[in-house]
């Protein structure tokens, strides 16, 4: 994985990353994911980094801890990584989205055909 030095913290960015392991449905909900040890070795990092993510998508009710056992996806945890990602994109990334589009005087109708097209090719 490629960390973006001068973007968020790199413990974020991996928060990232797993988002969207649930997102994608790789890791389902009340399923066993990966330890801290192994996320670590995959990602290239420092297991306490790894660690640190876990924490975050703890506080944010997206994973939960068994000890002894491991980490699972919370019940719920895909619809909470959903919402949290929506606010997110609509925060951060929507609005330099938005300056393009007026710049290049695209309209969301503009949009629709190759969303069209990316949906169909993404199958």
């Amino acid at each position: 994985m490629q960390f973006q030095h001068n973007g968020p913290a790199i413990y974020l960015q991996i928060a990232d990353y797993l988002l969207e392991k649930i997102l994608s449905g790789e890791w389902p909900e009340e399923e066993k994911i990966p330890s801290v040890r192994d996320t670590a070795l995959v990602l290239e990092v420092n297991p306490n980094t790894v660690m640190r993510s876990y924490d975050w998508l703890k506080q944010q009710a997206i994973i939960i801890d068994k000890r002894g056992v491991g980490f699972f996806v919370c019940k719920d945890g895909q619809k909470t990584a959903l919402k949290f990602r929506q606010q997110e994109f609509l925060a951060n990334e929507a609005p330099t989205l938005f300056r393009l589009m007026n710049m290049l005087q695209l309209t969301p109708a503009d949009l629709a055909k190759p969303f069209e097209t990316f949906l169909k090719n993404k199958k």
